[in-house]
């Protein structure tokens, strides 16, 4: 789909599954879009056709720092698994590792 210079994305996930283990790498909401809980429904649509494409157990990684986004996923039933020193470059930061099961169908 084509966006016009009137329109502008409120917001996307990316993520990638692979046999039965997916990845959230990326959400996003512009700013004009926040707190009207668009990035919870993008999550779980995104959940559930993990789901179908067989997804059991989801992960993704935030900023140590980051609570706000920390808080979010748990909300989402997402859990802490681990730590990734230095994975992130601009600031150097630790990234934790959350991950998320899905229900089998």
């Amino acid at each position: 789909m084509a966006v016009t210079p009137t329109e502008a994305v409120a917001g996307y996930v990316v993520a990638r599954c692979v046999m039965d283990q997916a990845e959230i790498l990326n959400l996003a909401v512009h700013p004009n879009h926040t707190r009207r809980r668009l990035g919870t429904a993008l999550v779980q649509e995104v959940l559930t056709e993990l789901g179908r494409a067989g997804a059991r157990t989801v992960f993704l990684e935030v900023r140590a720092s980051n609570a706000g986004a920390q808080a979010f996923y748990a909300g989402l039933g997402f859990k802490p698994t681990g730590r990734r020193r230095g994975y992130y470059a601009d600031p150097p930061e630790d990234a934790l590792i959350l991950a998320c099961d899905i229900p089998s169908r």
